[in-house]
């Protein structure tokens, strides 16, 4: 396959950066929203709102994904993940896969000649992929960045070798060659498709359009909010030549329990008069609803988003409530599980200077922990069953099927 080098995937990067940056911009709770004109007076813009649905969104999935080894590791990949931080390696790669789409693992190496493992997120890193493989054929990452987000130091991913360039310009001393045969740079894919390979991101267009109705609501409560506090008075029957109440009086007077008005020479006196309060119950309910449609669009309930609906529901409640959460966990693990092993076993190349066949690691499995962490009562049921199965045939379930089901590992 013909290489399409630095200069088409600096343009490719381009064109995806916006939509990556986009929805970190809603993780991040710094997303703009328009204002419909004429709802919100000029003197009241500047009354802003923040909300955070689309971050625990991501954060939910997030934290019940969390990857725990390899089973069956022949070639001790574990022991590389174990020197390169993977608490924090793992946790970034799936975070910033769910936010983007796509994150990448950059595989280098130290003084020493050991492989190296760090995240690039989606705005930073891209390539051409292997449909077959899931890797990259060649890439290209911007490793550092100036204050004003312009590259310093850019990598070249191809296989057998990576090119560096310092402010635009290749530099020699810091070419690396090894033996893997692809670009070290492995994608971390969210939801791929035949039609979109690098995948989905877990912020889609429902959620950012339902947080930005959620957001005007907001404001538009917060406005109303200001007469609902002072409702508006009037006063009846005022003389023409009675004074006005400009500037701080008005102010004053909307505050007051007390208001001062005398008799005219006639001896009439106006009359004072208030009108309805409004009503905060339309902005609550449509906050409600809209909160409904976000619930449903990324597998949350109303009570995951602040919405109490009863008393705190146990274990086997939060499970099945969170039933298509826990499938969409189930499938995020499978080709999160498939991106890891790729990292591992481009990093064994490097660390052990030798080109191994991609089906050599066909054995390896990625190992996870529980989606959802049992309690003590259901530990309980839990333990019966194991005993149960294991009377009917013995030894059918082991310490690696006991933990995978509760989390607990044997201290034997």
């Amino acid at each position: 396959m013909a290489e399409k080098g630095i200069e088409y995937l600096k343009r490719k990067l381009t064109m995806k950066q916006s939509r990556v940056r986009l929805r970190y911009g809603f993780y991040d709770m710094k997303n703009h929203v328009d204002d419909i004109k004429g709802i919100i007076p000029d003197r009241l813009k500047w009354i802003s709102a923040s909300l955070g649905w689309c971050a625990k969104g991501v954060d939910t999935l997030a934290n019940r994904i969390v990857f725990d080894g390899f089973d069956h590791d022949d070639f001790l990949l574990g022991d590389i993940y174990s020197n390169n931080n993977p608490d924090i390696l793992c946790d970034d790669a799936v975070l910033s896969s769910l936010i983007g789409s796509c994150s990448f693992i950059y595989i280098g190496r130290d003084a020493s000649g050991y492989p190296t493992m760090q995240v690039i997120d989606g705005s930073h890193a891209t390539g051409e992929i292997d449909r077959v493989t899931n890797l990259l054929t060649e890439g290209y990452a911007v490793l550092e960045h100036d204050e004003y987000d312009k590259p310093v130091l850019e990598a070249y991913f191809r296989p057998y070798r990576t090119d560096y360039y310092r402010n635009g310009r290749l530099a020699p001393e810091m070419t690396m060659e090894h033996t893997a045969p692809y670009a070290l740079l492995v994608p971390m894919i969210y939801r791929p498709d035949a039609m979109r390979p690098f995948g989905h991101s877990r912020i889609s267009r429902c959620c950012m359009d339902t947080v930005k109705a959620a957001i005007r609501t907001m404001r538009r409560s917060e406005v109303s909010s200001e007469f609902y506090s002072f409702p508006q008075r009037y006063v009846l029957g005022l003389e023409d030549d009675a004074a006005r109440i400009e500037g701080d009086d008005k102010v004053q007077a909307v505050m007051s329990a007390f208001l001062d008005f005398r008799k005219d020479s006639n001896g009439g006196h106006p009359t004072v008069g208030q009108f309805d309060q409004q009503s905060m119950a339309p902005f609550t309910e449509q906050l409600r609803t809209l909160a409904a449609v976000f619930a449903g669009e990324t597998d949350l309930t109303l009570e995951d988003l602040g919405f109490s609906t009863g008393n705190p529901p146990s274990y086997d409640a939060i499970r099945a409530s969170h039933e298509n959460l826990r499938l969409t966990a189930r499938k995020a693990q499978r080709t999160f599980g498939t991106g890891f092993l790729n990292a591992g076993y481009l990093a064994a190349c490097v660390r052990d200077r030798q080109t191994y066949n991609r089906d050599t690691f066909r054995d390896i499995k990625p190992v996870w922990m529980p989606i959802f962490e049992p309690d003590a009562a259901t530990l309980g049921v839990i333990g019966d069953a194991i005993l149960k199965i294991n009377q009917a045939s013995e030894g059918f379930l082991g310490s690696r099927n006991i933990k995978s089901l509760t989390g607990l590992e044997s201290d034997a």
